[in-house]
């Protein structure tokens, strides 16, 4: 049940006036069994016999009373004392006041009567949810929310052909007033009680009421016409743009009109969050994302991840460090004051607000410590308040328009937050919140086609900061729109048609920054731009002149509330070169100080891997597996080829495995008939062959390619025939795709009739242990950092991952121990049974992990302990340590040849 219909049940049963039932109906909105509460009202469960009084075991100690409340409260306590099983509950009341007593957690709760829907949380563990995990989930942003949801489907229904920006302009001014009459902006309840006062119940002339409030909001009272009525008059001038469009004539009923009315005496407006509220609110216009209101808001702590090494922490520790120093704290309080801060892909405001917050809290920090100098020195001199930090320092740019004026909003509220914060905690420091500041410019519109230096125009020595969580669009996923978005970015880069959607922010933010040492820029990312092919085009260009400063390594990026959708994210922060020394590595609560951080998220130099045609280290060549184009028509599973063998057709001797990653990892049964244009003569009147070659014809010729229907000539043929006969070595069998879940990429041997195909890759005529390398984990670590992603599989490219792949020299003893681990790998897998799927699991999934064979990982960390050692005797402490001496020996190599 939603917070807000738990509120108006409870709110419906206060309005009843009528106390009789008051308990059993109260314990009706809660999980309580309907059928406990009808025995209790037949007094079956109640195990107190006084009147007025109901005792549910576990559950509650109920009495009404007509008496002094406290002593009353005072008897029930001292009976559930004496009892052997304590109820969750003691509830006391006279329908005036409510006194009540959590006996888990000692919290007591003591309210004026009516006020009872507005903490229905307190009782939240009769439906199995503790108070405390409630509030985590800030409920205020949330009844606010939900309680704007319903508002707005109302009001969409009953003004079909309002506009949006009219209808959302409405919820954010709306909501403005509210928050203002409970936060001592507007006087107390103001604009509740003149809409209640002024306005008709069936609301027929609430749009006339809101339309002259909403105009007179944005005139100064000195401007304002005699004539002007003194209802208006009580309420002051707000500006910051927010009432200067005119408001758009709406439609409203009773039904609206009691919406506004509860939102206004229903919420508490003093504790909305305005860094998560924004991004609720656009969910409120936003149909398709209103699944679970408060459930896909960027947590604080997550931002603090990015805004905290790119320049909260640079802050931090000047301001630990002038501490006593008045004068150094001064020049600290004018710095903040003159930086400016931009989210380029701003939403409704998060990062922003949590900055803004974040520096109005440090503005107040150094001013109790220059106060306390004062105050120390004796001087009696007084300080006087002269704002530093102020929302024209903030920037952003949203193609949504409501969540422009969503962000707006969140700054504003976040501003009076501050100023109350700052009047509490700094004597005689007073920053009034009307009229509304304005914020630097906040521009709804395509972020990629804008120039940002319009928007954000800033000389050679200004401190400025980009931050924020662009869109991460694979390129699969992006409209023919946002591709040409992304070309126009990367005009004259080659291989940049692949890149993600988020490359765009990377390389606008580069291109903005340029080399200017006071500037700099992070973003939360998917890794995908660290890896395969998008790592040249995007970063070689960038770290031309500058270097990544910064990076946290992949983690869950979500939200506090639970069951929240999450993406494995990293973060990346740039600067321009050589003007940081001290460069940081996070991963989970470790961090590493290191000398670079290379385009791969690893330590060590910049390096690009690229494709190469051949192997740059004497592996074996490995081969893109055979491609049939034929239709189906040359390929049968294994029901197929038993039906022939049965009939022992002549077929049968020319029918070969056929082996692509499906089959491999899975073990299933798929054949290929497998023949030379001389045996297709001998066979070609079969009848058999005849149907399935007529198939491959009728495909082919179909076909847009002209080489392929070309082909249909020769349809016995494959497209591309890539089959070796191996006789010096074994036949290698690799799936180009591998789940990223597992530990290890399934490999197989495959016998020299088995045909590879083009969706596998094939090492024909290997050494074993060239098998043992590709089953190890330092393997897997150069896939998973140079190798392409599909979904959450990685791709197991020959020219990209396997020909660059580096491998130490290794002497003849060391490959033979090699041969001998791999040797026992394949006898477990055969002691053991079952498919590679089932023997390699997926122990890393995040859904339903499946554990890899724990013999099998016995064996292969066995085998990674010989390999580690064959490249760095001391072994290594993690992947990030393997990868950084695997590019370090691809940089070598590539420096080799080239001098060559």
């Amino acid at each position: 049940m939603a917070i807000t219909e738990i509120e108006d049940k409870i709110s419906e049963i206060i309005d009843k006036k009528n106390y009789d039932t008051f308990i059993y109906d109260f314990l009706g909105v809660y999980d309580i069994p309907k059928a406990t509460i009808t025995k209790l009202k037949k007094g079956i469960n109640n195990l107190s016999d006084v009147a007025g009084e109901v005792y549910l075991k576990n559950k509650l100690y109920y009495k009404q009373t007509d008496k002094d409340l406290m002593q009353s409260f005072t008897d029930v306590k001292a009976k559930v004392d004496e009892l052997g099983t304590k109820p969750r509950y003691i509830f006391v009341t006279n329908f005036k006041e409510v006194l009540s007593y959590d006996t888990k957690t000692d919290d007591t709760l003591s309210i004026p009567f009516e006020r009872l829907p507005q903490k229905f949380e307190f009782f939240l563990a009769w439906n199995g949810i503790e108070k405390a995990d409630f509030d985590k989930e800030n409920p205020a942003d949330i009844r606010a929310a939900e309680r704007f949801a319903k508002l707005y489907d109302v009001i969409v229904k009953d003004n079909p052909n309002a506009t949006r920006k009219g209808l959302n302009l409405f919820l954010i001014r709306v909501l403005f007033c509210l928050f203002a009459e409970d936060t001592d902006i507007f006087e107390k309840n103001l604009f509740t009680t003149r809409l209640k006062e002024l306005t008709k119940l069936d609301g027929s002339n609430l749009d006339d009421f809101i339309g002259q409030l909403f105009s007179v909001l944005d005139v100064r009272k000195e401007d304002r016409p005699v004539d002007t009525p003194s209802w208006l008059a009580d309420f002051p001038y707000v500006d910051g743009d927010l009432f200067k469009d005119q408001h758009e004539s709406l439609k409203f009923t009773a039904k609206s009109r009691k919406l506004i009315i509860d939102a206004g005496e229903k919420l508490e407006w003093d504790q909305i969050n305005p860094d998560i509220l924004g991004s609720m609110l656009q969910a409120v216009a936003s149909e398709d994302s209103r699944s679970h209101l408060g459930m896909h808001y960027t947590s604080v702590p997550n931002i603090m991840k990015v805004i905290k090494p790119l320049f909260l922490d640079d802050l931090r520790n000047e301001f630990e460090k002038s501490k006593g120093n008045y004068k150094k704290l001064q020049h600290l309080y004018d710095r903040i004051g003159k930086i400016k801060f931009m989210d380029p892909a701003c939403g409704s405001g998060n990062f922003l607000i949590v900055t803004y917050k974040q520096l109005r809290q440090l503005e107040i920090d150094i001013l109790k410590e220059q106060n306390r100098i004062l105050a120390e020195e004796g001087s009696g001199k007084a300080m006087m308040y002269l704002p530093s930090v102020t929302l024209d320092q903030f920037y952003g740019i949203e193609i949504d328009d409501f969540a422009c004026d969503t962000t707006r909003l969140s700054l504003w509220i976040a501003e009076h937050q501050m100023n109350i914060k700052l009047r509490d905690e700094i004597n005689n420091a007073v920053r009034p919140t009307l009229p509304l500041q304005h914020a630097g410019a906040i521009v709804c519109g395509n972020a990629l086609r804008l120039d940002w230096e319009k928007i954000l125009p800033h000389k050679k020595d200004d401190e400025v900061y980009l931050f924020g969580n662009p869109p991460y669009l694979g390129y699969s996923l992006q409209s023919k729109e946002q591709k040409e978005n992304i070309k126009h970015i990367f005009t004259g880069i080659k291989s940049s048609g692949y890149l993600d959607y988020i490359s765009g922010w990377f390389k606008k933010a580069s291109n903005y920054i340029d080399e200017n040492k006071s500037m700099k820029f992070a973003f939360v990312s998917t890794k995908s731009i660290c890896r395969g092919i998008q790592v040249v085009p995007l970063w070689k260009n960038i770290l031309d002149h500058q270097e990544i400063f910064f990076a946290y390594d992949s983690f869950a990026w979500g939200n506090n509330a639970k069951n929240n959708a999450q993406v494995n994210v990293v973060i990346i922060g740039i600067a321009s070169k050589n003007s940081i020394i001290n460069k940081y590595i996070y991963s989970g609560l470790s961090v590493k100080k290191v000398g670079n951080i290379s385009p791969y998220l690893a330590e060590g130099p910049n390096v690009f891997v690229d494709k190469s045609r051949a192997p740059l280290f004497g592996l074996p060549n490995m081969l893109y597996g055979s491609k049939p184009s034929d239709g189906g028509g040359l390929l049968l599973d294994e029901s197929e080829f038993l039906k022939l063998k049965e009939k022992g057709s002549e077929l049968v001797a020319f029918l070969h495995r056929f082996v692509g990653s499906k089959e491999l990892i899975g073990n299933i049964k798929r054949y290929v008939i497998w023949i030379n244009q001389e045996q297709y003569e001998t066979l070609k009147n079969n009848d058999y062959l005849k149907s399935r070659i007529n198939v491959v014809i009728n495909s082919r010729r179909k076909s847009k390619k002209k080489q392929t229907r070309e082909l249909a000539n020769e349809p016995w043929k494959f497209a591309e025939n890539r089959f070796v006969n191996s006789t010096s070595g074994v036949t290698l069998a690799c799936p180009t795709i591998s789940s990223g879940n597992r530990i290890y990429v399934p490999i197989e041997i495959v016998d020299n009739n088995t045909v590879i195909s083009n969706t596998a890759q094939a090492i024909y005529n290997a050494p074993l242990w060239a098998m043992g390398l590709l089953e190890s984990r330092m393997f897997v670590t150069w896939l998973k950092a140079i190798g392409n992603k599909f979904t959450v599989n990685y791709i197991l490219s020959a020219s990209l991952v396997y020909n660059t792949f580096p491998v130490p020299e290794l002497s003849v003893r060391r490959k033979n121990e090699i041969e001998q681990f791999v040797l026992n790998i394949l006898d477990i897998r055969e002691e053991e049974g079952g498919t590679l799927a089932e023997l390699y699991g997926s122990p890393l999934a995040e859904k339903n992990p499946k554990p890899m064979n724990p013999r099998l990982l016995k064996a292969h960390q066995e085998l990674d302990e010989v390999l580690d050692r064959a490249y760095k005797s001391s072994g290594f402490k993690d992947d990030n340590d393997r990868l950084a001496l695997l590019l370090d020996m691809y940089s070598e190599r590539v420096k080799q040849l080239n001098e060559k």
